[in-house]
């Protein structure tokens, strides 16, 4: 979509051109089933050896084995039912019998311990590793906890906050400790922006996203330590050595090796110095639009692609609505937890109060950010900045409503009736040259956004909080169309039923909103960040 800084790149990243073109030439000329003789098959297999070999050589992965996934949730299966497997072939009485997680890991952890823990019926002890205010782990209760611990699992980087996990700390407490506990790392967040030696370290296994570094979804590796225990997840035809069943994706594996590839070449990604500088713009445009801003991890020990923060009296939900109106998407933490309205669990193991659990955001350059990206960005802030600060003096203070005092129960008739697609809004405007264009956002993500309009005809701002006040002289001209648009396509709907319910004649509202809107519909307003569209501007 035009217009728009992408800042979420923990949660995923677009993809790499390189990686798009590789991937479409699998699929046109390197169709070949790798586990064919033929020619086809024999161009395949060697991709797909250059893809692991590289993959290998990044990794530091030694005589270790990188097999190929679909992403990291797999492989983060793959080793703890390879873990849990050889415990059970150990006879579930003998030996240590704790399975040990840090409390900030990412939800697929100990959900997967909690699983195979289950189906095998081994009825092990879960225990969540604390951490400090910083987000690092509690060493002095693992080393109390590591002689009794068969499985332990941390993460190099974690994907709300950043925080760079102590390995070699962990690491000399295993080895020093002869402990016999294998060891999950999750480093989904750590390729491209951390150094790895795999071969040279404790690490049993270690799963990987390619989706997390411009490839596509669908693909991702797991690098497991020679000697380590290893059950298939998958089993059936036997590719990946035995080690994982099934055809492998090729486009995928095409597109993680040009990925990788450029990794390996280094004139493709931002080194991590000039991503800490980005990151250091980043951090001074926030700090300057939002004064009191506290930033819930010292960035000295986070990734220099990483910054959470939270701004008091102003809620999550509030900060990346007026983001996403100024064109900035971001995010409150994890993407699998982004749907459920919840403080930060990552926040809350740290021990953080409430209002920065809840207010937490989440913002997450890439090794592909530019100068031009960071300095976009920073100008979008300082306009969110004003937009908020406006709130907050007082110049939104319109008495409110929630939008549970708006509910009025509608058939799917009636829904489908009052909703407009955007390819039939210009044909509905022409035939009806009186139409009211209303943005139901808050004010200050019509403000943060520059206003909006559609063509010629500019919206006027009517926040849902605010739509029981609507003027008196609105009332006498019910007959009139009213045309409602939010962001997704929620609020609009919402604000339609009411409006319909108080006998406006001809309600509509877009559908998917502004997320959905064509790219070739302009909907931006050139004005000043100071101008206000208020319910007496004329459309």
């Amino acid at each position: 979509m035009p217009h728009t800084l992408y800042l979420d790149s923990n949660a995923t990243t677009p993809v790499l051109p390189a990686a798009v073109a590789a991937a479409t030439r699998a699929m046109r000329e390197q169709f070949g089933n790798p586990s064919s003789s033929h020619t086809h098959g024999i161009v395949a297999k060697a991709l797909l050896d250059q893809t692991r070999a590289t993959a290998a050589q990044l990794l530091g992965a030694g005589d270790g084995h990188v097999v190929f996934t679909s992403g990291a949730t797999e492989g983060i299966q793959t080793a703890v039912l390879s873990a849990l497997c050889a415990l059970g072939k150990r006879g579930a009485g003998q030996g240590p019998r704790l399975l040990v997680y840090g409390a900030t890991e990412h939800k697929a952890v100990p959900q997967a311990l909690v699983h195979w823990n289950n189906v095998l019926g081994l009825g092990l002890e879960l225990r969540a590793l604390p951490v400090d205010t910083e987000g690092q782990h509690d060493l002095q209760t693992l080393a109390e906890w590591l002689p009794h611990t068969t499985l332990l699992c941390t993460m190099a980087a974690n994907n709300e906050t950043g925080v760079i996990t102590n390995l070699t700390a962990i690491e000399d407490m295993l080895v020093q400790s002869n402990s016999p506990a294998l060891w999950l790392v999750d480093c989904v967040q750590a390729l491209g922006k951390m150094d790895l030696d795999l071969q040279h370290s404790r690490i049993d296994y270690a799963p990987f996203s390619g989706h997390k570094l411009y490839a596509p979804k669908g693909i991702g590796m797991l690098y497991v330590r020679r000697g380590a225990p290893f059950t298939p997840l998958m089993a059936g035809g036997g590719q990946e050595g035995g080690l994982r069943s099934g055809t492998e994706n090729m486009p995928g594996i095409a597109a993680l090796g040009a990925v990788l590839e450029a990794l390996q070449q280094g004139n493709t990604f931002a080194s991590h110095a000039t991503l800490r500088g980005y990151r250091d713009q980043l951090e001074q445009a926030l700090r300057s639009a939002f004064p009191a801003i506290v930033f819930n991890v010292p960035l000295a020990h986070s990734l220099p692609t990483t910054l959470n923060f939270s701004v008091p009296g102003i809620s999550s939900k509030a900060m990346l609505d007026v983001f996403d109106a100024a064109g900035l998407r971001v995010s409150a933490g994890s993407a699998c937890s982004a749907a459920k309205a919840a403080p930060s669990y990552v926040l809350e193991a740290m021990g953080l109060p409430a209002w920065r659990t809840t207010s937490a955001v989440r913002l997450s350059i890439g090794p592909l950010a530019s100068a031009q990206l960071v300095k976009a960005a920073c100008a979008a802030i300082a306009r969110c900045g004003e937009a908020l600060l406006a709130l907050h003096r007082g110049d939104d203070d319109a008495p409110s409503c929630g939008a549970a005092a708006l509910d009025v129960p509608c058939t799917a008739q009636d829904i489908a009736a009052m909703t407009l697609q955007w390819d039939e809004l210009g044909a509905f405007l022409a035939r009806h040259p009186t139409t009211r264009l209303l943005d139901v956002r808050e004010a200050t993500e019509h403000q943060a956004s520059r206003g909006m309009r559609y063509g010629t005809l500019a919206a006027i701002n009517v926040p849902l909080s605010t739509m029981t006040t609507l003027p008196a002289s609105w009332l006498d001209t019910k007959a009139a169309p009213v045309v409602l648009v939010c962001r997704s396509g929620k609020r609009s709907l919402v604000a339609a039923q009411w409006l319909r319910s108080q006998g406006f004649a001809q309600v509509r509202h877009v559908h998917g909103g502004l997320a959905l809107r064509p790219v070739s519909v302009s909907t931006a307003v050139t004005q000043s960040p100071a101008e206000k569209i208020t319910h007496s501007t004329a459309a």
